[in-house]
């Protein structure tokens, strides 16, 4: 992600991130709560340095059920203290004590009954708490970088999580294109991945050409805090207003097999900037996959920003899900971590 352009220009500070699990928070915010029967326990609770997937195996093991019957609505970053509900599917029986579950790091926090399961994307956003050590840089441009993020939000890139280890998903993903035998659970995670690299692909174009926050001929606008779009076709002005209010969104492309939804100057953008992909866009094409969009922004809310201590800054924020933090970070601060 460093290698993609900035749209305040470039972090003013350098420091330390994860300097500790407790230096992350992630609190997670389904949008809902349980209706208190059904088979599905949600189990609410607090990890520290733990794989979500992997908490999930130990969960089934402790519950006694198939590893299938636990479901999670999005994965957290394991070097973090997160706070998220998994489901278990416990049909007609109490199931465990829950305040037994014997892993370190892991705290149950509460337990309730659910008509249906956890599915992944099922969430509303999630809340962080972030302290960046042994920061160094100018105070006052950080203060100034700050504050344009919470005006005007950043780009919406998709984080270096989305692509694996070392960023080879991609790699992998054309491999997999190419007709490489590959599991069938793996398939998913590649695809995302191959289509998340498109994307940010499109965006750096319209950061480096400044339209990234323009509804521009043919835009396809996605609708605030919605997953619908429509295709801009006149009236521009109007549609700037609206977006000017946050009310719509530029949007970028999930790349698919059926028509591209941009038209005119849109699409050749997006075109132009998925030809640079050309492997990935083709494999793509070939999965029989629907084209979908993604807001070219992402605005933070409750952004609030307190010095601990002269190298000390911590952030409080929330995204909506299908967001990453990174993306806000990495516009105010060039970071290392220690693991």
């Amino acid at each position: 992600m460093t290698e993609l352009p900035f749209a305040h220009g470039g972090p003013p500070l350098r420091g330390l991130l994860r300097a500790t699990p407790h230096d992350f928070v992630v609190i997670e915010d389904l949008g809902f709560a349980p209706n208190g029967e059904g088979e599905h326990v949600f189990v609410r609770l607090r990890k520290r340095g733990i794989n979500t997937d992997w908490l999930a195996g130990r969960l089934a093991e402790f519950a006694g059920v198939p590893r299938s019957a636990v479901s999670y609505a999005g994965m957290k970053d394991r070097h973090a203290v997160t706070t998220q509900t998994f489901s278990v599917q416990i049909p007609g029986a109490d199931g465990p004590d829950w305040t037994q579950f014997p892993e370190d790091g892991v705290e149950v926090l509460d337990t309730s009954r659910n008509l249906r399961k956890l599915r992944r994307g099922a969430l509303a956003g999630n809340a962080f708490v972030i302290i960046l050590r042994e920061v160094q840089g100018d105070a006052e441009a950080a203060e100034a970088c700050l504050q344009s993020i919470a005006q005007q939000g950043v780009p919406n890139y998709f984080g270096e999580q989305r692509f694996g280890r070392e960023g080879k998903n991609t790699q992998r993903a054309l491999a997999f294109f190419a007709g490489k035998r590959t599991p069938r659970k793996q398939q998913g995670l590649l695809i995302s991945a191959a289509r998340s690299q498109i994307f940010n692909r499109v965006l750096a174009q319209r950061v480096e050409d400044e339209s990234w926050q323009q509804i521009v001929p043919g835009e396809a606008c996605c609708l605030a805090g919605s997953r619908s779009w429509f295709v801009a076709e006149d009236d521009l002005a109007a549609l700037q207003k609206r977006a000017d209010d946050w009310d719509i969104h530029p949007s970028g492309p999930l790349w698919g097999s059926d028509a591209l939804p941009a038209q005119g100057q849109a699409a050749a953008l997006e075109q132009s900037a998925a030809a640079k992909e050309s492997a990935l866009k083709e494999g793509l094409e070939q999965q029989r996959l629907d084209h979908d969009r993604r807001p070219l922004r992402l605005r933070p809310t409750g952004l609030e920003w307190e010095w601990l201590d002269p190298q000390s800054l911590q952030l409080r924020f929330s995204l909506p899900a299908g967001s990453y933090a990174t993306a806000v970070l990495r516009e105010l601060v060039n970071w290392q971590e220690p693991h």
